[in-house]
C-alpha cells in the first residue's frame, strides 16, 4: 500500500516538474542566454580595508559577518588607515586562518 502511494506521489511530482519545464518561456530562436558578467580586472576585484564599508566587507570576504565587518571599520576609525593587511590580526575574532582565506583579495590601497 505504501509503495503504491509513494510511487503515485513520485509520478505526480515528475509530471508537475515536466509541466513546469515545458511551460517556462523559451529563449527566442537565434538568441543566446548569458550568465551575468563578472569583472576580471584585478584592481576592481580587491577589497580595500581603508575604504570598504561594513556591508561590502561582509559581502565580499569569506567568514566575515556583520560583527567582524563592523569591527574592521571601527578599528580603522580608531587607529587610522590600515598600513598592512596583517593588521587585521589585531581585531578580536580574526585569526591567521581567516586572514589567509581572504588575503588574495585584500588591499590597503
Amino acid at each position: 500500500m505504501f509503495r503504491k502511494r509513494f510511487a503515485g506521489v513520485v509520478l505526480a511530482l515528475f509530471a508537475a516538474l515536466s509541466f513546469a519545464v515545458s511551460a517556462a518561456p523559451s529563449p527566442k530562436a537565434g538568441t543566446v542566454e548569458h550568465a551575468p558578467t563578472v569583472s576580471l580586472n584585478a584592481a576592481s576585484d580587491k577589497v580595500s580595508l581603508n575604504t570598504a564599508d561594513a556591508t561590502s566587507l561582509q559581502l565580499r570576504l569569506s567568514g566575515i559577518g556583520s560583527t567582524k565587518a563592523e569591527a574592521i571599520v571601527a578599528y580603522r576609525e580608531a587607529n587610522g588607515p590600515f598600513k598592512a593587511v596583517d593588521e587585521l590580526l589585531e581585531i578580536k575574532g580574526i585569526g591567521s586562518a581567516l586572514l589567509e582565506r581572504n588575503r588574495a583579495i585584500l588591499t590597503v590601497d
